[in-house]
């Protein structure tokens, strides 16, 4: 028996008893006549006592020999700890220990295994394994375990069903590029990571399999940042004989079940709002609503006076930043220069301070009166001892540069509150986008997404008006799922393919088995999926995804502690008929 407690079990009511521990030594401190050890495991911490009075001279020498993260097994008696440690569970008590045995050595890690570790990020993801070991990212994993316990008992509890679909499939034109896994048995042929198991789904409800879900890994190759990973793990859902209210109803349950099991917070309302809505007055189609900001558009009171720049804009459009009017020139000027850094691509920004006293200076005043000023404090609801912030141009671009610009100002002010949550439906979203630079249409979610009821027929007349039975659910400005109606009638999904551009041999070629499969009585459909990464990010108080992944991959797409992706070698090239021209 390696151990009859774990390291964080030991209390007060234990004194007297014999336990047997194993685990790794976290800290040493060697007084000499007196050794103590911590020794931990992923339960917690222990103290060990060594002393010269009552330990063997054997024992003692093996714990002067002691290192950092050797693995021991310590068997010894619980005893009342002289110096407690109010800090941790156990730290009423310690083992004054009567047997020790090294399992195994350990070299001096390169950073410390310690909640605050002196390792940088770069080094702690070569030594993954090592940085596992640390609290922090000890209690991420366990806390995801937790969500996906929680999501499992509740979708099962709701009749779904988990359904495993297959990892390797056939390489599609839509969405993101595919990562590809070359066939040895089929020469010249591949497989191709699933981005999502979008068709396979839809296959199911066909069978007849009418809630279906799986906690499943997905895969796109595409450029990374803090949330996105080259592989990631979906919440995938599909409800057959359902409209879009029963699917929003259905996952609104699950949100708000992980949300008072793992944060003990309850949650009535989830609002409401269509994607023109959230453009118009937040910027983006994943508002933060847990604050204020919302936009105002200002053409129609802003481009009457000889200010060409406004006047020359597509749009106008502002906010008001609480408190902002206190703001000095010097901090004014900072946050032009934030709007013009090239990441947000602003030529600069109008101002105007909204004084306690009622009156307004701007940084145009002389294109812009006292009156002028008043109407775009209605605007934009700026209050006296706001800052009014402008930015002017191209509509698309506009929005989105005062949405980056409403986010950073939310973030300094601590609007952005960790422990408090807002969920949010977008819907209502267009079913295509037009590409500005091909001048071709794509599906904004993907080719299988219905338009709304009644609108199908505007494809051919004006497609970029027609608007998706599609669903985005929006938690503290961050997506962290979407979904949408099925098509499931084999004429209308090859109507949505022709405007797609896809050929109807394209489209055959390429789907030829979902459409065979709408022949034979497929059922109205519809899902969901959460990114389950993001989800337990920001359940986790976090925004970043990287830290509740075991194995991440770097910003490069590469995992620096295996040394992947790799070379292979000639042996293998051959047997899959690839050759590399380097």
């Amino acid at each position: 028996m390696y151990r009859s407690h774990n390291c964080g079990e030991l209390r007060e009511t234990h004194q007297q008893t014999q336990v047997t521990l194993s685990g790794w030594v976290q800290t040493i401190r060697d007084k000499g006549f007196v050794v103590w050890a911590d020794l931990r495991d992923r339960y917690g911490i222990t103290q060990l006592i060594f002393d010269g009075e009552r330990s063997s001279k054997e024992i003692m020498e093996i714990a002067k020999s002691l290192g950092r993260e050797f693995v021991v097994q310590v068997k010894g008696t619980v005893i009342e700890r002289a110096s407690k440690n109010p800090n941790i569970p156990t730290g009423n008590v310690e083992v004054l220990v009567s047997e020790i045995k090294i399992l195994n050595k350990s070299l001096v890690p390169p950073f410390t295994i310690e909640d605050r570790t002196d390792g940088g990020e770069d080094i702690r993801m070569k030594y993954r394994y090592l940085d596992i070991r640390r609290n922090p990212v000890k209690n991420n994993l366990i806390f995801r375990h937790k969500v996906a316990i929680e999501v499992r008992k509740y979708l099962s509890d709701h009749g779904f069903i988990e359904v495993e679909t297959p990892y390797l499939i056939k390489s599609t034109p839509e969405g993101a590029r595919d990562f590809v896994v070359p066939s040895r048995m089929n020469e010249g042929q591949f497989y191709a990571l699933p981005q999502s198991p979008q068709t396979f789904k839809q296959l199911l409800m066909v069978g007849g399999m009418d809630k279906y879900f799986q906690i499943v890994k997905c895969f796109r190759d595409e450029d990374l940042r803090a949330d996105r990973q080259p592989e990631f793990t979906q919440i995938d859902c599909e409800m057959a004989f359902v409209e879009q209210e029963d699917i929003l109803n259905v996952f609104e349950g699950l949100t708000r079940h992980l949300l008072k099991e793992i944060k003990g917070v309850s949650i009535d309302q989830f609002p409401r709002m269509t994607y023109d809505e959230a453009m118009k007055k937040y910027g983006n189609d994943k508002p933060d609503i847990r604050f204020g900001m919302e936009f105002g558009e200002l053409n129609a009171i802003a481009q009457h006076k000889d200010f060409g720049i406004f006047n020359e804009a597509e749009l106008v459009v502002g906010i008001a930043i609480p408190g902002g009017a206190a703001y000095t020139r010097k901090e004014i000027d900072a946050l032009v220069d934030w709007v013009r850094r090239p990441q947000i691509g602003a030529k600069g920004m109008v101002y105007a301070r909204c004084n306690e006293d009622g009156s307004f200076k701007s940084s145009v005043d002389k294109f812009y009166d006292q009156e002028d000023l008043a109407k775009w404090a209605g605007a934009t609801g700026a209050k006296a001892g706001d800052l009014i912030c402008v930015l002017s141009g191209n509509a698309n671009k506009t929005r989105t540069q005062l949405s980056a610009l409403r986010m950073e100002i939310a973030q300094r002010l601590g609007l952005r509150k960790n422990n408090e949550f807002a969920p949010l439906w977008v819907i209502d979203f267009p079913l295509l986008e037009l590409d500005e630079e091909t001048g071709h249409y794509h599906a904004m979610h993907h080719p299988f997404t219905s338009p709304k009821p009644g609108q199908m027929e505007l494809l051919d007349t004006d497609p970029g008006a027609v608007k998706a039975n599609a669903y985005d659910l929006v938690l503290n400005g961050n997506e962290i799922g979407g979904g949408s109606i099925r098509i499931h009638d084999k004429q209308i999904q090859a109507t949505m393919f022709r405007h797609l551009g896809f050929s109807p041999e394209e489209a055959k070629a390429q789907f030829g088995f979902l459409m065979d499969a709408f022949q034979y009585g497929a059922p109205p459909h519809g899902g969901l999926a959460f990114g389950l990464d993001r989800l337990v990010a920001i359940l986790g108080g976090q925004e970043t995804i990287r830290d509740f992944i075991a194995f991440p991959k770097n910003n490069s797409g590469r995992d620096v502690m295996i040394d992947a992706p790799a070379p292979i070698d000639d042996l293998q090239l051959k047997e899959l008929h690839l050759k590399l021209d380097l």
